[in-house]
């Protein structure tokens, strides 16, 4: 018995628990492009990919709306993979199991759900499947790699699309229509790991933070959750200058897009300093756990002797790192002038990580929905990894979505919202990027807007989607759809 067959509307939720059960990490998205050609093959219908490995499947219109204008329906195949410390999953090979809990779905195991985008997916599907749902021709377009680089969006060809409407599945406040999000652009630093004997008279211990809130460095970059690796860096900081402190090993968070929720270090420091160190600690603990106990109540931190090593980072490339993670700002840079509560520009330190012997390698990102603010929210990034020593590389980076809120889409669907439910939805701008500003520059005269059912802490494993307000979204599609006028 399929967990979720007693949720409503089926099949959409039938085609969520099936997409769930396929693997799809960013940039391994075989098995799912596989799933939705056999899909389309089976049912008939015409599809194609393009060399991204992104696929196009269309259904015509439903007699009677032939002249209808042509919608897009868009998500992303791939998912971001996040689990809990000591949790076994490979997001490469294992199937998420979804589970009902109250008024939400989650993850049986503690990971990442995959709502985002799955639920957009099967959406896109119980549409095709469908017979009985009224609607002019539609293009069901599922683009790879978002997460981790938008290069499905960047590499889709500029003639696949012939219709004009687009409707991006992947936002995540039911009640809330999307206009607008940010552009963004990833920050990569690379520092030479010197090694050198560990001094004589030492002892090793491990420092480990966990049990933080995360989030979306996006969606959730306002509200004051604490970083991992800032926490961390401060405890090395403090215990370097004063206790002679040597970093032998030194990891934090994982994706770019995620606020790090865990963050580890084993370092040595001489026996005699041991119990300064211990006084500090606890300290420091506390203090920690004071100033996060509104937004990260199950952070914990702990400090065990370790395995003394041979070996510890030689302390002028430690001085540096620990200088430039001190430097490297996050959060809020700015908020909107233009949009009342919308962050403007942000940045995340999102990981520190040993990639081999001879590197240490930082990733942070940066967001913005003003071109020159993320520019100089960038170059501010780089600088201090430049200034540190570090070899520094930016990517290519995406653009915004600038709002128009006067768009034909944007005034069809707060009228079939205001229909369905009574009430008028909010028309916002987001914070978080979305591939509509890649597909704008493709596609300039496109006509979009994003809408999507409550999702909560995607990108950690505390994310879960929302019952009641699928059902919601998927009638509001349906209606749009209804309505879209002659071409």
């Amino acid at each position: 018995m399929a967990e979720l067959e007693s949720l409503q509307p089926q099949p959409l939720w039938n085609y969520f628990e099936q997409i769930c059960h396929v693997p799809r990490p960013s940039r391994k998205e075989a098995r799912i492009i596989e799933y939705l050609t056999k899909f389309a093959t089976g049912r008939g219908l015409k599809f194609v990919t393009d060399n991204s490995g992104n696929v196009l499947i269309s259904k015509p219109a439903t007699p009677g709306m032939e002249n209808r204008k042509t919608v897009i329906l868009q998500s992303h195949v791939d998912m971001v993979g996040e689990s809990d410390p000591g949790v076994i999953h490979d997001f490469e090979k294992d199937p998420i199991y979804p589970v009902i809990q109250g008024e939400w779905v989650r993850s049986k195991k503690a990971t990442t759900l995959g709502a985002d985008d799955g639920i957009g997916i099967a959406a896109q599907i119980a549409l095709l499947v469908s017979d009985d749902i009224a609607h002019g021709p539609v293009e069901c377009l599922f683009t790879v790699d978002e997460e981790t680089g938008m290069t499905g969006a960047f590499g889709l060809s500029s003639d696949i699309l012939t219709g004009n409407i687009l409707i991006n599945l992947d936002s995540e406040d039911e009640g809330e229509l999307f206009i607008g999000c940010a552009g963004g652009k990833d920050t990569l630093a690379g520092f030479t790991r010197k090694i050198v004997s560990v001094p004589t008279g030492s002892m090793a211990f491990k420092i480990d933070i966990t049990g933080l809130t995360g989030g979306h460095s996006g969606d959730d970059i306002n509200k004051g959750r604490a970083n991992s690796i800032k926490l961390l860096n401060n405890f090395l900081s403090y215990s370097f200058r004063n206790f002679e402190l040597n970093i032998h090993s030194i990891t934090g968070g994982d994706k770019r897009n995620a606020i790090p929720r865990n963050a580890s270090a084993i370092f040595t420091i001489p026996s005699v300093n041991v119990d300064k160190l211990l006084s500090y600690f606890e300290y420091y603990k506390t203090v920690v756990r004071k100033d996060f106990q509104n937004t990260d109540p199950n952070i914990s931190l702990l400090l065990e002797e370790a395995a003394l090593p041979s070996e510890v980072i030689d302390r002028s490339v430690c001085h540096r790192l620990i200088q430039a993670l001190e430097d490297c700002p996050h959060g809020v840079i700015a908020m909107s002038r233009a949009i009342s509560g919308l962050v403007e520009t942000s940045t995340n330190l999102a990981s520190v990580k040993l990639p081999n012997a001879n590197t240490i390698e930082v990733a942070t990102s940066q967001r913005s929905s003003v071109d020159s603010s993320l520019q100089e929210i960038a170059n501010r990034v780089k600088i201090v990894f430049e200034s540190a020593g570090a070899g520094v590389q930016q990517s290519q980076g995406y653009p915004g979505w600038a709002p128009n809120p006067d768009s034909e889409i944007v005034r069809i669907t707060v009228s079939s919202y205001k229909k369905l439910f009574g009430i008028e939805p909010q028309v916002k701008a987001i914070h978080a990027g979305l591939e509509c500003g890649l597909l704008l520059q493709k596609y300039p005269t496109m006509d979009m807007i994003s809408i999507g059912p409550t999702l909560k802490d995607v990108h950690t494993p505390s994310e879960r989607l929302h019952i009641g307000s699928v059902s919601k979204f998927w009638l509001l599609l349906l209606d749009v759809l209804k309505n879209i006028p002659v071409e």
